[in-house]
């Protein structure tokens, strides 16, 4: 099986390695990590990259198209080159999955029109224009699409997956061995519940993404 994880720039980490700790790990899995061009595409952070081995071009025909988040969305969501990638290999994949407002690249492709998904708190409304039946859940299935909601929910994405595709033992042992027993130290258990003070400021630093993205400079 083959898991094809999209690269661009600005993509948010744990996006892509929440999920990728668990599914990466399913006996023959094979992962490559792809982009418009070979290279190493920075985080939002600017602090770290990932390597893009194989372009879009190349990368003809996946299992799973896997689409993180991060606040290079909103330049995606404009390249068609990379929407036209996203429709093409959503044709044929076995699983399409979408995290955080990576979500929105999969809905301004137009593969989420009448589908259920849930996504990040700050992008339900972009993500409900755009055809997708929002819910307010970690992650959710339908038929072969999977969405996590905010960053950190791609763990929890990435093992639903997994026991899906390998089944319950190896996803509970993978689960295990990752240690993923998430206790929060502070603050409410849902987005929901958090303050509204808290999330107007997360919701004005997402409407700046590309501003504040283009203000950190690159440290590679």
């Amino acid at each position: 099986m083959l898991m094809s994880i999209l690269l661009y720039d600005g993509f948010t980490t744990l996006d892509i390695v929440g999920g990728y700790e668990s599914l990466a790990r399913i006996p023959n899995m094979q992962t490559e990590f792809v982009a418009k061009e070979v290279g190493i595409y920075a985080a939002d952070t600017r602090a770290l990259g990932l390597y893009a081995w194989k372009t879009l071009e190349d990368a003809k025909g996946t299992d799973i198209l896997y689409v993180p988040g991060g606040l290079g969305v909103y330049a995606a969501q404009r390249d068609r080159q990379i929407l036209d990638f996203i429709r093409k290999s959503h044709e044929t994949t076995t699983w399409t999955v979408g995290i955080c407002n990576g979500v929105e690249i999969l809905a301004t492709a137009g593969i989420l029109t009448g589908v259920e998904v849930t996504t990040n708190y700050f992008a339900r409304e972009r993500v409900a224009k755009l055809g997708g039946k929002v819910l307010k859940t970690r992650y959710h299935r339908d038929g072969k699409i999977v969405t996590g909601a905010g960053v950190s929910a791609s763990a929890d994405a990435g093992l639903f997956l997994t026991r899906e595709i390998a089944g319950q033992k190896l996803a509970e042992r993978i689960q295990l061995g990752i240690e993923y027993y998430p206790d929060p130290p502070f603050g409410p258990k849902t987005v929901d519940e958090a303050s509204d003070e808290a999330k107007a400021k997360i919701v004005d630093f997402e409407k700046r993404g590309e501003e504040i993205l283009a203000s950190i400079p690159r440290q590679f």
